[in-house]
């Protein structure tokens, strides 16, 4: 077993408070595009840049056009957990992780068996009505075409944060005092450039930061343990 590997097993294997923060790297090994590599939807063509299209100001003047791209690129399509979403599902089911942070939206850690599963930017899994708030179901959203609507009239929409929205100031509470209480803080899938998501990892206290991402971060510099590979595979390893 390489040696970067053998120690993250070592800390994980000591600890009972482990914390998981992870991106969208965490979820591509299930076939999910990611927004910023070189294949991710941010590099891809429409007739408007996927982050004007995923703003608040452009789902409500043109929702027609949101929900073209929604259709196309955000459905789930089948996607299934990998190795990273079952690993973190059963260190949970043995007591020693705490609680996955993540950024992403497609529900695969709760798939997987997770329970205590912080969402950052929420899910689409979950839908309500832009006027009245009434929740929907998720194949309103993700299943058939064009625009769904509510009873009332008004545009139903994925229970996710869109540009221009902040984040939920309880789930960042939850995800700020699960970091800040960690003695292992494994950070995975993510290139640490979102905020204010990315500043969470300034609230980790202790001295077992993992960095596992396939490409370098920003915080390589700082972190005690960097592995430089596709997530999936080094879970597999554990």
């Amino acid at each position: 077993m390489d040696a970067d590997i053998l120690k993250l097993k070592e800390w994980v294997d000591g600890s009972n408070n482990v914390v998981f923060f992870g991106g969208a790297g965490v979820s591509t090994e299930s076939g999910i595009p990611d927004f910023r590599s070189v294949d991710g939807l941010y590099h891809q063509k429409y007739r408007y840049p996927p982050e004007r299209i995923l703003s608040l100001s452009f789902f409500e003047r043109n929702p027609e056009e949101y929900y073209r791209f929604h259709h196309d690129k955000l459905r789930l399509r089948g996607a299934q957990p990998n190795a990273a979403h079952k690993k973190l599902a059963e260190w949970e089911a043995q007591g020693k992780l705490r609680a996955v942070v993540t950024q992403n939206i497609d529900g695969l850690h709760q798939a997987a068996g997770s329970k205590n599963v912080i969402e950052l930017h929420g899910s689409l899994l979950r839908a309500y009505c832009a006027r009245c708030r009434k929740p929907y179901p998720p194949e309103t959203i993700n299943d058939g075409d064009g625009v769904p609507r509510c009873d009332c009239g008004g545009v139903i929409r994925p229970d996710i944060v869109l540009y221009e929205e902040p984040l939920d100031e309880e789930t960042m509470y939850l995800a700020v005092r699960y970091i800040s209480n960690a003695d292992v803080l494994i950070v995975g899938g993510t290139s640490l450039v979102v905020y204010p998501a990315a500043g969470l990892l300034r609230y980790y206290r202790r001295n077992k930061l993992v960095l596992v991402n396939r490409d370098p971060t920003d915080a390589d510099a700082w972190a005690d343990l960097v592995i430089h590979e596709k997530i999936g595979e080094v879970f597999s390893r554990l």
